[in-house]
Parts: structure tokens; C-alpha cells; sequence
């Protein structure tokens, strides 16, 4: 069985950093872990630092390089083919071009208003829903 393709919201990545205990950091961790397959773009990348080393967060440079490391290492980067104008933030208009291009199954976010339900194949989460569904799908027998 193949892990489920994720595209991960800049405001989950944030939230993993920022509260080691939350469902955010454990569905980073699955993703760290190749128990799902976690695609992002260089804007997404871009993103994710920019956001991360904003003086607001506090984050220590060290650790958030070596988390950084961890998620190109990780991370299957591609290369959308299409430009999208669909979400209610254009700048969430680049979750949904890596999703369509990975054939994700999920994209997960904290801010699901400014996202369909639904994308092509891709369904629009929280982390809890993910956690909720790729757990039993790990718990099924092989």
C-alpha cells in the first residue's frame, strides 16, 4: 500500500513548529517519516521559509534549518504545469497546482473556507480529519 500524497498548508507547517504536541506536528512527523507522501513546489518552499523565520515566531535559526533540511530531504518537489485562479486568497491558488499536478488525496489546511471541498481527486482537510483516516488506514491488516 502506497502512503497517501499530502500537500501541506504553510499554516500547518507553522503550527507543527510552533506547538510540538499538536495534530499540525504529528502529521508533519507522518510526513517526515514517508508514512505520507508529502509534495511541494518552490513556491510552496519559499513560502514555508519566509513565513517560518518571521521574528514573530521566535523559532531558534538552528532548529528550523535543520526542519527545513528535513522537509526538502523528504519532500517530493515538483513542478506545477497549471496556474489556477480558485481560491478565495490568491496566494492559496499554489496548494492546489501542486495537488493537481502530485495527484494528491489530500491538502491540508487550517483555513478550509478559502478552499473548495474538494479539488479533482484532492479532498480539502483538517489535520484531525487526516489523522482520523490515515491512522485506521494503517491500523487495517496487510
Amino acid at each position: 500500500m502506497h502512503p497517501p500524497k499530502v500537500v501541506l498548508d504553510t499554516n500547518v507547517v507553522v503550527s507543527a513548529h510552533l506547538n510540538p504536541d499538536g495534530l499540525e506536528r504529528h502529521v508533519l512527523n507522518l510526513a517526515l517519516a514517508r508514512r505520507l507522501r508529502l509534495y511541494l513546489s518552490a513556491q510552496i518552499l519559499a513560502e514555508y521559509e519566509e513565513v517560518l523565520r518571521r521574528e514573530k515566531f521566535a523559532i531558534d535559526p538552528a532548529k528550523l534549518g535543520e526542519s527545513l533540511r528535513l522537509i526538502r530531504l523528504k519532500a517530493k518537489a515538483i513542478e506545477p504545469k497549471t496556474s489556477l485562479a480558485v481560491t478565495s486568497d490568491p496566494d492559496d491558488n499554489k496548494f492546489l497546482e501542486c495537488a493537481e499536478e502530485a495527484g494528491a488525496n489530500y491538502l491540508v489546511t487550517g483555513n478550509r473556507r478559502h478552499f473548495p471541498k474538494l479539488w479533482k481527486k484532492t479532498r480539502i482537510v483538517s489535520s484531525r480529519e487526516l489523522i482520523e483516516e490515515v491512522v485506521t488506514r494503517f491500523k487495517r491488516p496487510r
